[in-house]
């Protein structure tokens, strides 16, 4: 018998400091590895946006130990989802893979304050792809 696969999503948008990393900290928290996840961006920043970590935070996710991740064609082929936050162009095509495209307020340059809504709208999508995969979302 094999083991039973387990579904990998990539969360991409252009500098990996915000929507994506938020995203990828919820999945991973929600989906209690149940999902591979993973998160990178077409144009990497130096560091995740200070009011993501600190938003990430109120909703009790650590992300202060992330670091922005370039896009790669490798990571694209091995996750079954590929969700784009505004990457436009760059994230590479392959056929086979199911694309989503998360139409969100980019966070950068923003306070805590603004970031909070952007965050609260990727939980509720998080919450509802882990139904769409069949999997119970931790409380």
């Amino acid at each position: 018998m094999s083991a039973p696969t387990v579904p990998s999503v990539l969360f991409v948008c252009v500098h990996n400091a915000g929507r994506s990393q938020m995203a990828a900290a919820f999945l991973s928290h929600l989906g209690r590895g149940r999902v591979e996840v993973r998160s990178a961006g077409s144009a990497p920043a130096d560091t995740v946006n200070p009011a993501v970590v600190e938003a990430m935070t109120e909703a009790g996710i650590d992300i202060s130990a992330e670091v922005p991740k370039v896009l790669t064609v490798e990571a694209v082929q091995a996750s079954d989802v590929v969700i784009t936050m505004g990457c436009g162009d760059a994230c590479p095509y392959f056929p086979g893979k199911r694309y989503l495209d998360w139409k969100l307020d980019d966070p950068a340059g923003q306070g805590v304050a603004a970031v909070r809504p952007i965050r609260d709208q990727i939980e509720q999508r998080v919450r509802a792809l882990l139904t769409e995969l069949g999997i119970e979302a931790a409380a």
